[in-house]
């Protein structure tokens, strides 16, 4: 090899590897695509899943993407949210399913190959699908049925006299309402408790306004048992209807309203499974797999019992958004 030939190749050389370390670097700055996807934001409850996730997207300097089903029984709607995900080139999806068996032997066929993490909703996979997933946070809402029943249960325990109940549940086809109903059975069956009605809609403020109308007709119900929706429309109905101290208000989960019903005891029991710090979590575990960091697969915040006499303000700030606060769709990082 003649030396202008050697030079000419350790200049090409240097050129390539100039350029290629400066793609690396482009690559390197650009920030990490988030997409999450709630199945609505018509309560509280994922309005404070999505400040957590919000307040930890920026922390991290990551863009996010919210997209929102609109309710439980829009299937294909969030099936087509998740190609929206894929078209945006997202490195990531955080997925709040609408039904936990409904990607079973699909998420592939919707995700291709981006990691999925499921947030707050258990999402139940095939072996096939299942490499998918790389994390999930949430708890088991058996959990969350039970510790309402259980107040119930040491209020009126076998032989102290019957106390009848409306269930309020919400939709049957909630990824949560099931695990609720089983936890919320067993808690009970040693005691006084007697479900009287039960009535099912999607978690729609005015729907479950008119199952609380007609709820309350019924002159033997001493609580209403039910979602955060369900509680909140009570709470105003009961007023109007001057059987606020007549009937008992129990919630299966907290949201502002029922938060605020506590402050007033108008409400007496709500369990919280903290949704704020649930959204900070599940950014936390999409960005730490993407950096190659250690994370833990599964993550269970603990579940708080809460009353009138037993707010902890800690536990409210990992559970509720500011009064103030509006839903974000979209994050974008200072770097771009």
């Amino acid at each position: 090899m003649s030396l202008y030939a050697g030079l000419k190749k350790l200049v090409i050389t240097s050129t390539a590897l100039a350029i290629l370390t400066t793609a690396n670097t482009v690559f390197a700055s650009e920030p990490l695509r988030l997409c999450a996807i709630y199945p609505h934001l018509k309560d509280s409850y994922w309005l404070s899943v999505n400040y957590g996730m919000v307040e930890e997207a920026k922390k991290q300097s990551v863009d996010l993407r919210v997209l929102e089903a609109g309710g439980y029984m829009n299937v294909t709607k969030q099936q087509q949210q998740l190609s929206l995900c894929v078209r945006w080139d997202a490195d990531a999806i955080i997925l709040g399913t609408v039904a936990p068996l409904l990607y079973d032997d699909s998420l592939k066929h919707y995700t291709r190959d981006i990691p999925v993490f499921a947030t707050v909703n258990k999402l139940l996979l095939d072996e096939e699908n299942q490499s998918l997933l790389k994390g999930e946070v949430g708890v088991d809402w058996y959990w969350m049925g039970y510790y309402a029943g259980e107040y119930l249960q040491q209020k009126h325990p076998k032989g102290s006299g019957v106390a009848n109940i409306a269930f309020l549940p919400g939709p049957k086809s909630s990824g949560g309402t099931n695990p609720v109903l089983k936890g919320f059975y067993t808690a009970i069956e040693d005691s006084d408790i007697r479900i009287v009605d039960t009535y099912w809609a999607d978690n729609d403020k005015e729907l479950q306004r008119n199952l609380v109308q007609e709820a309350i007709e019924n002159e033997q119900v001493d609580y209403i048992v039910g979602s955060a929706v369900a509680i909140e429309a009570a709470i105003s109905e009961l007023r109007t209807a001057g059987k606020t101290d007549k009937i008992g208000l129990v919630s299966t989960y907290l949201s502002h309203g029922v938060y605020r019903g506590l402050l007033r005891s108008r409400v007496d029991f709500a369990p919280t499974d903290k949704m704020v710090k649930q959204g900070r979590l599940s950014i936390q575990q999409a960005v730490s797999y993407l950096k190659g960091e250690e994370y833990d697969f599964a993550v269970t915040p603990n579940i708080e019992q809460l009353t009138p006499k037993t707010l902890n303000d800690k536990v409210i700030r990992e559970s509720l958004s500011p009064s103030e606060y509006r839903p974000t769709f979209y994050v974008y990082s200072e770097n771009n």
